[in-house]
């Protein structure tokens, strides 16, 4: 296997010393783990950020193998990190998606609508300006899967956007997050807390 994509990185786990197993999800290509040697250490480590943009290069001698990967940056979502609501949004929606997503499997609309949520908690200058397409993503990645999530983005201020977050719970947690939910689930009710102190 040999490839080379656009992908955003979802999910980033400690191996040995110095590399981890990264989990990316592609446009073309579905979601995909692969080894990043040296992902802990200086140069590496600001890139190997849940969420960032990057350029993902897979290599590996049979489809059995987890694949070596080369990453670049394009787009560091990383200064959002400091600031506790993006932070909890960003690692929840990457943790959803890392979670409940069959690997290898292309979903080309989740990513862009990934891509595009991730860009709104990032450049939004509040909550209430993202918090409509977190709650239609998590629409969006139920109804892809099977498990309805009907309508779109919520519309309304930021207390019936939060009604709808509420509806959203057991249905991700009963479908896509059952037998692992443990911390993902947590990240969400950890996000849902802080943007219920702003209403």
């Amino acid at each position: 296997m040999q490839l080379r994509a656009p992908a955003i990185l979802l999910a980033a786990r400690q191996h040995g010393e110095t590399a981890v197993v990264a989990r990316f999800l592609t446009e073309e290509y579905g979601l995909i783990a692969g080894y990043v040697a040296g992902g802990r250490g200086r140069n590496l480590r600001p890139v190997v950020i849940p969420g960032n943009a990057v350029e993902v290069q897979l290599s590996a001698k049979s489809d059995s193998q987890l694949p070596f990967a080369k990453v670049e940056l394009t787009q560091s979502r990383g200064a959002w990190l400091g600031e506790p609501l993006p932070a909890a949004a960003i690692s929840w929606v990457c943790a959803l998606t890392a979670t409940a997503l069959p690997e290898r499997q292309p979903y080309a609309s989740l990513y862009e609508a990934l891509g595009g949520t991730l860009d709104a908690i990032c450049n939004a200058p509040s909550a209430r300006g993202w918090a409509s397409a977190l709650v239609g993503y998590e629409a969006l990645l139920l109804r892809e899967l099977g498990y309805g999530g009907a309508g779109g983005r919520p519309e309304g201020d930021l207390a019936q956007i939060i009604e709808v977050m509420d509806e959203l719970a057991e249905p991700l947690d009963h479908y896509l997050l059952a037998d692992r939910r443990g911390d993902v689930m947590a990240a969400r009710t950890r996000l849902r807390d802080l943007l219920g102190r702003m209403v």
